[in-house]
């Protein structure tokens, strides 16, 4: 159990950091762009969702790899044991969605909790990162 704990502790600090970097470049890039406000916020937008990407597959290779190697538990459901069925489980859960097809068992539980809450944090700070970014431009059209 420790190891899982030191391996979600990793996992979330890497996405906050991977997060927190996106959102510092697009606060750089995006004042500096010379175009319309609309184009801006959608560079701001796809900037996020690209962030969240990675975090999502840095989830996915994380539940990947320990479903391979030790004895973290497993994923039941309508499960394959591949990455890309990882990556699936990663989305539904980082977005808190949750559709049931694949649920976790063992040490992986908390590693899915701990991605839940990483998840509806990161998405909440991309929201009002894009919101602080749209203020400042709002009067432009």
């Amino acid at each position: 159990m420790l190891i899982a704990f030191i391996l979600n502790s990793i996992l979330v600090a890497t996405a906050v950091v991977i997060h927190y970097e996106m959102l510092r470049l697009l606060s750089i890039i995006i004042p500096r762009l010379k175009v319309k406000h609309r184009l801006r916020v959608l560079i701001g937008v796809f900037g996020t969702i690209s962030a969240h990407i990675i975090e999502i597959c840095l989830f996915g290779l994380a539940f990947y790899l320990m479903l391979h190697h030790g004895d973290f538990g497993y994923l039941e459901g309508n499960f394959d044991n591949s990455l890309i069925d990882s990556i699936y489980f990663s989305f539904t859960n980082y977005t808190t969605v949750g559709y049931g097809d694949i649920a976790p068992v063992g040490a992986l539980r908390f590693l899915a909790g701990v991605e839940a809450l990483t998840g509806l944090s990161l998405i909440t700070w991309s929201a009002s990162f894009m919101f602080m970014e749209m203020t400042q431009f709002w009067n432009e059209g």
